[in-house]
């Protein structure tokens, strides 16, 4: 089916919702959707298409939910390491009403860099299924490495063509 939206009505709404929370599309009919996927130009940022899929209030419904971290990790207070996210999304399966817009993980229990938070570390409720491998890491503590800096040595182009012609130059200057 195709529809058009208001590109700003649609932005203002995808903030509020993105792709896991469950959009109700009114026109000929009210169908409820999630946000798919949509593109934009990249020159302008317009959105240029976007898919929506329907899906039913009683089925459940697979899609990637957002990771956002919260609070600040000892790790990088005490300048031991940082924090990284290995992946920003998780896959979850739930009814459309039950599906968390983003999920938070909490950062401050990571101490040293032996600590990070795993798949099987986080707790959705028993609405929520997650799908991905219990043995995931989410987030994880990375080793601040001091930069070196390399020293660069410049040597001339066919560095013995260069002394052999130098040699015979000097020699001619001999005679």
């Amino acid at each position: 089916m195709h529809v058009m939206v208001k590109k700003n009505e649609f932005i203002k709404l995808y903030r509020q919702t993105g792709s896991s929370q469950v959009i109700d599309l009114v026109g000929a009919a009210k169908e409820m959707v999630l946000v798919h996927e949509y593109q934009k130009n990249p020159v302008t940022d317009d959105v240029i298409h976007i898919d929506f899929l329907a899906v039913n209030a009683n089925e459940l419904v697979t899609t990637d939910v957002v990771v956002k971290w919260i609070g600040e990790a000892p790790l990088e207070k005490n300048n031991i390491g940082k924090i990284s996210l290995i992946k920003d999304y998780i896959s979850v399966q739930a009814l459309p009403k039950d599906l968390p817009h983003h999920i938070e993980l909490d950062v401050s229990g990571i101490e040293t860099l032996e600590d990070g938070i795993f798949i099987r570390d986080i707790d959705l409720g028993s609405k929520v299924t997650i799908l991905d491998d219990p043995d995931l890491a989410i987030i994880a503590a990375v080793a601040i490495k001091d930069e070196v800096e390399e020293e660069t040595v410049v040597e001339p182009l066919n560095a013995d063509a260069n002394t052999s012609d130098a040699d015979e130059n000097a020699e001619k200057t001999d005679e």
